[in-house]
């Protein structure tokens, strides 16, 4: 009796993310973002009007060759409001030359290996008793929850971000745009 429940339950999880995905796509509160999916993550970053900081980060990073043509990916993209818990002098730090490597492992803490859609995370999920955990290309591990119709990324210091627009198709991969920045240490940009 419990195998059809947990049908049951990942279907209409599955019709209401689709619904809430489709519709945050056009009306998000971080802000109107469309992609093309003819485009790589990093055009569709430029394009975005929304993704400034990240495409600074990408840029300051030296990993534009990577994201421009290589995948596929999965990002899970900080908007600019995700930005906003730090400083505007945090982040021009960060972007310096010298710590190049920083803004590697930060934007490597937002990116995993292959295309993972919103419903690829929502089985995923389905089989793993309502959560899975992704591997980042940094190697840290990431947790997708669901929080009512939200999917909600937590990591291993407790940090948590939601998607507020899935399935952003590139022709790299996938983006899915976050309400914060996810941190690979303890709420320490540096």
């Amino acid at each position: 009796m419990k195998f059809p429940v947990k049908i049951l339950v990942f279907a209409l999880g599955l019709c209401c993310f689709s619904s809430f995905a489709q519709n945050s796509n056009k009306n998000l509160k971080h802000g109107r973002i469309t992609m093309d999916p003819n485009k790589s993550i990093v055009q569709n970053t430029e394009d975005s009007g929304k993704l400034n900081v990240l495409l600074a980060a990408i840029n300051a990073s030296d990993m534009t060759e990577v994201l421009d043509k290589d995948g596929p990916f999965t990002v899970f993209a900080p908007s600019d409001l995700a930005f906003d818990k730090f400083t505007s002098s945090e982040i021009a730090l960060l972007l310096k030359p010298e710590n190049k490597n920083k803004v590697r492992s930060l934007l490597n803490y937002h990116i995993v290996a292959g295309n993972i859609t919103a419903a690829k995370l929502l089985q995923a999920m389905s089989r793993g008793n309502g959560k899975t955990t992704l591997t980042t290309v940094q190697g840290n591990k990431i947790t997708a929850t669901m929080s009512g119709i939200d999917i909600v990324l937590t990591d291993s210091y407790g940090n948590t971000a939601r998607i507020t627009t899935a399935d952003a198709n590139q022709c790299n991969g996938v983006m899915h745009v976050i309400d914060s920045v996810i941190l690979p240490q303890k709420y320490n940009l540096l």
